[in-house]
């Protein structure tokens, strides 16, 4: 059985992943995930476990099936929740539909849907509208989410650090399902 501590963060990376030298680095969405790394690197108590460290590092150019699939599974089944950021820049890539498919649907594991690039509500509604629009992106996810805890979040710190700390968003302390809205 996995020690289940950590926080898998999903993002949008284009494939083919080997497009360039930098890989993932290259990616729009791989920058959220880098300034997670950062707030745990300058706070130590900042509440990011990160599961991508928890197995050796693969390379962008590796086979699917006989190497970066079972990775995936291997840090999914290794972690309590999933951090996905979702962007206007998100599609459904062969890697983050098995993320969310097998993390998700297989897993049950929770989600903090982090919208980096919504800000404060305006008026009209207009944030729950471009989240939506977000969500829509990924199917997989869409049709998911609903038969786990989740809890979708603006890219602020203070946020993402109460979504971490919250026992309802770990697959160990898991109730019944639930979709909290937007934090701000």
């Amino acid at each position: 059985m996995a020690y289940r501590n950590g926080n898998y963060t999903a993002f949008y990376v284009a494939e083919p992943f080997a497009k360039s030298n930098l890989g993932a680095y290259a990616a729009h969405d791989f920058v959220y995930y880098q300034m997670l790394r950062a707030w745990k690197a300058e706070d130590k108590s900042f509440p990011f476990v990160d599961s991508h460290e928890k197995t050796y590092n693969v390379r962008d150019g590796s086979d699917w099936e006989k190497t970066l699939k079972p990775r995936l599974r291997e840090r999914l089944r290794n972690s309590k929740n999933i951090i996905l950021f979702l962007s206007s820049e998100t599609r459904p890539s062969r890697a983050l539909t098995e993320e969310i498919e097998y993390g998700v649907g297989v897993l049950g594991l929770p989600v903090i849907v982090v919208y980096p690039e919504i800000g404060p509500i305006d008026a009209d509604g207009g944030l729950s509208r471009l989240a939506v629009a977000f969500r829509k992106r990924l199917p997989s996810f869409d049709r998911l989410m609903g038969i786990v805890p989740t809890v979708h979040i603006p890219m602020k710190k203070h946020c993402l650090e109460e979504a971490l700390s919250c026992r309802d968003y770990m697959v160990q302390a898991k109730r019944e399902r639930r979709v909290i809205p937007l934090v701000i």
